[in-house]
């Protein structure tokens, strides 16, 4: 087996996917049908590279060898429909017949073109008119690259259950005629915000992970942060998505520090900042400051993102500002109204004003049926609980998180805090 070939296919196909779906799907305006003939290019290496070697760009090769299957079908069908007279209009098509060893011209010449394929496909793989969770789905399917059986491990959701939400994701944007293009106007700050949804729910699963035995999902958090990376480049007057970049980009910056050698989750307060990743924060604070020149008044994503900053910035949790991050949370609050925010509010207005500043705001929110399931919410009343010397309620509270909690590394660091509430986990 030439397993070596094999590997470099694999990993050429992670990279290059999104982009050759992107172009053939603009060529065929069908994105399961462009996947099927992106599918054929990857079979037709699979089938050469091992007799004939890698070829010197082999992106360029399966891009080529999907566009002349691509050429190939648009034939066919217009051969079925009596139009042949038509094909030799189609420069589009025309100019996809080359032969792959000699595309890379070609390929530095359209890479504007390609941009645009992207930011199409993204547009249409987090349509509205799908179900949040086929959205996500589709979305790591095509961009990402993963397979369904990656994503049903991430997700912790049986295989054909992911399957099913493709295929039925790929037949309701064909039924709903959905166009393979970039909105304009009011319509693209709409689907804007749908396509940020997805990328910042992907990174958030990965980030701290629903079920399981790990408490965070590092490849899918790469591959949400990829995704912002993307989106940022194709969309640069965007300030949400210049936003959502730097959000990711600083969150992503702790992920070394948030567990311990034992794989145990380590929460802010108690992590070491020398193990947070500097070129990650860097590259957060550059893309808030682009967010933050291209609109005055921020979004979500940039408010969440200069709340991360002020954590980026402090050298430890007794120097952090909270007084502007729970100001900031106040502003996320008008901004994006929800509960977890408010209970986000409540730990910063604890560090800034006491305690009981912050139980107050608790409280408040133990009517909230949205919270009703929500460990954080039983978790942040303990912790405060326990600073106030009330040691036996923050027991009962910290017990009452852990028997919520889906997470087995959340479970057990709730059931650490039960045991020892008034001291550090």
């Amino acid at each position: 087996m030439h397993s070596a070939t094999h590997d470099a296919i694999a990993a050429v196909w992670r990279i290059e996917s999104a982009r050759i779906v992107a172009v053939v799907a603009r060529m065929v305006r069908d994105i399961g049908l462009a996947e099927d003939l992106a599918q054929d290019a990857l079979v037709a290496a699979l089938e050469h590279w091992p007799a004939d070697g890698v070829p010197r760009s082999p992106g360029a090769w399966l891009m080529a060898a999907a566009k002349n299957r691509a050429l190939d079908y648009l034939r066919h069908a217009r051969m079925r429909e009596g139009k042949l007279e038509e094909i030799g209009a189609d420069l589009e098509a025309q100019e996809a017949l080359v032969v792959p060893d000699f595309v890379d011209a070609l390929d530095a010449a359209r890479q504007d073109e390609i941009g645009d394929d992207l930011l199409r496909l993204i547009f249409t793989a987090c349509h509205p008119v799908l179900a949040t969770e086929a959205r996500v789905a589709l979305t790591l399917k095509l961009l990402a690259g993963l397979t369904t059986h990656e994503i049903a491990r991430a997700y912790l959701v049986p295989e054909p259950t992911v399957a099913q939400r493709i295929v039925r994701a790929k037949r309701t944007l064909g039924e709903a005629k959905v166009a393979f293009e970039v909105p304009r106007g009011e319509e693209l700050g709409r689907r804007l915000a749908s396509v940020l949804e997805v990328i910042y729910l992907v990174f958030n699963e990965g980030y701290t992970a629903t079920a399981g035995d790990d408490w965070m999902r590092t490849s899918l958090m790469e591959e949400a942060l990829r995704l912002a990376r993307i989106l940022a480049q194709l969309a640069p007057r965007e300030a949400e998505a210049q936003g959502l970049a730097a959000l990711l980009e600083l969150q992503a910056s702790r992920t070394r520090a948030r567990t311990d050698a034992q794989g145990r989750a380590v929460l802010l307060a108690h992590q070491d900042r020398g193990r947070w990743d500097w070129l990650l924060i860097r590259r957060g604070l550059a893309a808030l400051e682009r967010s933050e020149a291209l609109s005055p008044q921020r979004g979500p994503y940039a408010l969440q993102a200069a709340i991360a900053a002020c954590h980026a910035r402090a050298a430890s949790v007794e120097t952090t500002d909270w007084k502007r991050i729970a100001a900031l949370y106040g502003e996320l609050a008008r901004a994006a109204p929800s509960p977890v925010v408010q209970l986000n509010r409540a730990v910063a207005v604890s560090m800034a004003e006491g305690p009981e500043a912050g139980l107050a705001i608790i409280d408040a929110l133990a009517q909230e049926k949205s919270l009703k399931n929500y460990h954080w919410l039983p978790s942040v009343k303990a912790d405060l609980l326990a600073k106030l010397g009330r040691h036996e309620e923050a027991r009962a509270e910290f017990l009452r998180a852990a028997a919520m909690a889906t997470n087995e590394r959340e479970k057990e660091l709730l059931a650490q805090r039960a045991r020892q509430p008034q001291g550090r986990p």
